[in-house]
């Protein structure tokens, strides 16, 4: 209504300019999602971020680590070679404690399906196999991914070895932008994306390797829509991280969620692909 010119505002619209925000932007903060996640971050493939917390502050990845070790292997190596692990790859694994594909000295297996043991159930051994094969040497190895990482602007990382376990200065890092970027990168590449997709991979026993049976840890897969898949990680430090990607409303929604708790990384991780694909539906014409 107007009284002498001036129309007064009720309601909503008063309480809106005297707060300083419209009810369209509280609409929008009332549907964002709670993270808990010490650093977050959500970007689809048209450049749109839906969602960031702290998601500059370098800090350790564990495991999604081994996002950029595939991608140094992918680009390097062929699927095809065979790899002869040995007696260190195994002892890497157990004496610090880490998940491992439960390999063995002497298998003969090919890049191809460590590619799986390193990313299903986030062995360690496996990756001390591939390190030391494609660098060659595992301090060469590091140098290649962190070239890499130069080279695909991930300018707040830095990788100190190819597993993402402590090393003795906790001296590697990154940030969730930067493995959002990374995971956007790798999934470009047909069988990184097939790798990460799978919730079982097995190998049959064979003359030089015996039978394995790997299970993805990304408990995304298969329960929230259009899920990639892509990896999991953890260390004291580090807390839980969470690197996820799905198919939402035509584009590419790629997350990370860094120091989070267990269980609730994935719960959080579904809350965010689904805001990020409301946010896509009401801003497609």
């Amino acid at each position: 209504m107007r009284i002498g010119g001036i129309r007064l505002l009720t309601g909503i619209a008063a309480f809106a300019l005297v707060v300083g925000f419209s009810p369209s932007v509280q609409a929008e903060r009332d549907t964002t999602p709670d993270v808990g996640a010490r650093s977050a971050y959500v970007v689809d493939s048209k450049g749109t971020v839906h969602f960031g917390k702290r998601e500059t502050r370098r800090v350790p990845v564990a495991s999604l680590v081994k996002v950029m070790t595939a991608y140094v292997v992918l680009r390097d190596g062929d699927l095809g070679d065979v790899v002869t692990v040995t007696k260190a790859d195994v002892r890497h694994a157990a004496d610090n404690g880490a998940t491992s594909a439960a390999l063995r000295a002497g298998e003969q297996v090919t890049t191809r399906d460590l590619l799986y043991g390193l990313m299903l159930p986030s062995g360690a051994d496996a990756a001390n196999a591939l390190a030391r094969t494609y660098g060659p040497g595992k301090s060469a190895f590091v140098a290649k991914m962190n070239a890499a990482a130069r080279s695909l602007g991930l300018r707040d990382t830095l990788y100190t070895n190819a597993d993402g376990l402590p090393s003795p200065r906790n001296g590697g890092y990154s940030t969730a932008a930067d493995q959002a970027r990374l995971v956007g990168i790798a999934l470009k590449d047909e069988t990184f994306g097939t790798v990460v997709s799978k919730r079982t991979y097995r190998v049959a026993k064979s003359a030089v390797h015996r039978a394995h049976t790997w299970t993805n840890t990304n408990k995304l897969l298969g329960k929230a829509d259009g899920v990639l898949g892509v990896k999991t990680g953890f260390t004291t430090k580090a807390g839980f991280c969470l690197a996820f990607a799905a198919e939402r409303n035509g584009r590419r929604v790629v997350g990370v969620l860094l120091g989070d708790q267990d269980a609730r990384r994935f719960t959080t991780a579904t809350r965010l692909l689904d805001f990020a694909e409301e946010q896509i539906a009401t801003t497609t014409p």
